[in-house]
């Protein structure tokens, strides 16, 4: 009798290939789920980051990638707290969202508000298709 290795992942690691990140289950770990969306010519996103310092959150845009990353204090435990359960994720954390279209640097703001980051990053002007004409040789 032949015994095979049971690899009940060995499928999922074929369709995605050995890079493949394993996606955050919700309730599990940080909540990083973004919304972005384009206002008033520019583009917006927003993250619910709540109980954070904004202090510790480091925003950084590089071409058309924003990059959002930050850290949590452990909180320390103590003696006479008999936890059930922790699921409050502490600790560093990092997302990096594609943009749509290109932005300026520059003039990206941020504002933390209520446990919500909004990252408002001006748009940037795009020069219009430029027709060519064909010169053709005889």
């Amino acid at each position: 009798m032949t015994l095979i290795k049971w690899r009940p992942f060995a499928d999922i690691d074929e369709i995605f290939g050995r890079d493949f990140i394993p996606v955050r289950w919700p309730g599990i770990g940080w909540d990083l789920a973004a919304d972005v969306y384009e206002e008033k010519g520019n583009i917006v996103a927003k993250l619910n980051l709540p109980g954070m310092d904004p202090e510790k959150i480091d925003i950084s845009v590089d071409g058309e990638n924003l990059r959002i990353s930050g850290s949590r204090e452990e909180e320390k435990e103590t003696k006479d707290k008999n936890y059930y359960s922790k699921e409050i994720r502490r600790g560093s954390f990092e997302r990096t969202i594609t943009l749509p279209a290109p932005v300026k640097a520059e003039g990206v703001e941020a504002e933390y508000k209520d446990g919500v980051l909004t990252v408002t990053l001006p748009r940037k002007e795009t020069e219009p298709a430029k027709k060519i004409k064909i010169k053709a040789k005889k």
